[in-house]
């Protein structure tokens, strides 16, 4: 398969994907109004959405090199379909919780499914831009959403979103297994050996930097509509728009740090974690600036600058792995990463919706600053740290 054809085949099931996911992102002030939720309680639907992602991230991985990704992705698009249309159905907020976990464990598809098409089919050097185009798939697909659920909410209901979304992610799932064509596996399922990858220190680092800059990411998603509406005083359409131009930002900010991860000279580790370092540092004077800013074209504008850092890492995140860890460790490697990630969205949206509801929102931007404070903190150790002498990393 040509590398234009694999890149944007795995570029459109991303989309897709992603819009049935963070469909949920868009539609939390409906939530919020519909079954009378508190700041908490809505953070506590991202949550769940996550928690569903994180617990089947590692099954859906084994199953992956079991079967192969054409297979897990085509079944995985057609699983977000329909939990699309149950979160659309849900009738009370238990019902709610539980079609949000439903969502998120299908999602679990994405990122080894993905992650093994463009490294198994990219050439060395192509590999970081093509992580990067693949991961505008994410931002993109959230954008799309905001505008989506949104829009039609202004004209329709806000379920009629989440019905397209799920008619969408269908036709994407049978064009993707029509026209795909990857690598199956013979072997036998394994789990991830993540007792040698704890013994690898920058590693550790960094999977502590995700989890920091994780939080920020997930909860930013999750609710800069509701801020936009609450706080700075627009309408929930005006928010879906600043959300969507958030993901806008975030998906040029994967692609430009992508580029510059190939082009950059110098030793790879330290190259590619300067840039990492920069988005973190970025991202927690914008947390900031977001806090302070007051009208809706200048939230809307630190929003937009805050994308290309908080949501543009992520890219980063995986290439900077690929210089500590050898490429037999690598699916691994990303499964305890992505958990990272993940395992920050866990906690922090409950935590931001608290502080919300109990200080005001300038607190809960202000601890999202703080944590990508601690995030760069952690970078910095994996620039200061070797890894262990027998790993040959994958990325040299």
């Amino acid at each position: 398969m040509g590398l234009y054809r694999l890149v944007s085949l795995v570029f459109l099931w991303q989309l897709a994907a992603s819009v049935c996911y963070y469909a949920v992102f868009a539609a939390t002030p409906f939530f919020r109004d519909q079954f009378e939720l508190s700041g908490a309680e809505v953070g506590l639907v991202v949550t769940a959405l996550t928690l569903g992602y994180a617990v089947f991230l590692l099954p859906l991985g084994a199953l992956t090199d079991r079967f192969g990704e054409r297979r897990t992705l085509t079944v995985g698009l057609l699983g977000l379909s329909t939990g699309s249309v149950l979160v659309a159905q849900a009738w009370s907020y238990p019902a709610l919780l539980g079609s949000a976990f439903a969502l998120g464990s299908l999602y679990g598809t994405a990122m080894p499914g993905t992650n093994k098409a463009i490294f198994d089919g990219t050439p060395p050097g192509r590999q970081n831009l093509a992580i990067g185009l693949k991961q505008v798939g994410v931002t993109a697909g959230s954008g799309a959403s905001a505008l989506l659920v949104t829009g039609i909410a202004g004209v329709l209901v806000w379920e009629a979103g989440f019905y397209v979304a799920a008619a969408s992610g269908l036709a994407v799932a049978v064009a993707f297994w029509l026209a795909y064509r990857g690598s199956g596996s013979a072997e036998e399922a394994s789990y991830p050996d993540f007792r040698r990858l704890a013994r690898n220190r920058p590693y550790r680092s960094l999977a502590a930097a995700g989890f920091c800059l994780g939080a920020g990411l997930f909860t930013t998603t999750g609710y800069t509509i509701i801020y936009v509406d609450e706080s700075v005083g627009a309408s929930v359409a005006f928010g879906g728009f600043v959300l969507a131009a958030l993901q806008v930002s975030g998906s040029v900010g994967r692609v430009v740090t992508g580029w510059l991860s190939d082009v950059l000279s110098g030793e790879p580790r330290r190259r590619i974690g300067a840039i990492l370092l920069v988005q973190s540092v970025a991202s927690a004077a914008l947390f900031v600036v977001v806090a302070l800013a007051d009208g809706r074209l200048a939230a809307a504008a630190a929003f937009v600058a805050l994308g290309f850092f908080a949501l543009g890492f992520t890219g980063v995140y995986y290439s900077c792995m690929a210089t500590l860890v050898p490429a037999e460790e690598m699916g691994g490697a990303t499964g305890g990463g992505q958990l990272a990630l993940t395992g920050g969205a866990l906690v922090a949206p409950p935590a931001f919706g608290y502080l919300a509801d109990a200080v005001g929102y300038r607190a809960s931007w202000v601890m999202l600053a703080a944590l990508a404070l601690v995030g760069a903190g952690f970078v910095v150790r994996v620039l200061a740290t070797e890894p262990p002498d027998d790993v040959t990393a994958a990325a040299e």
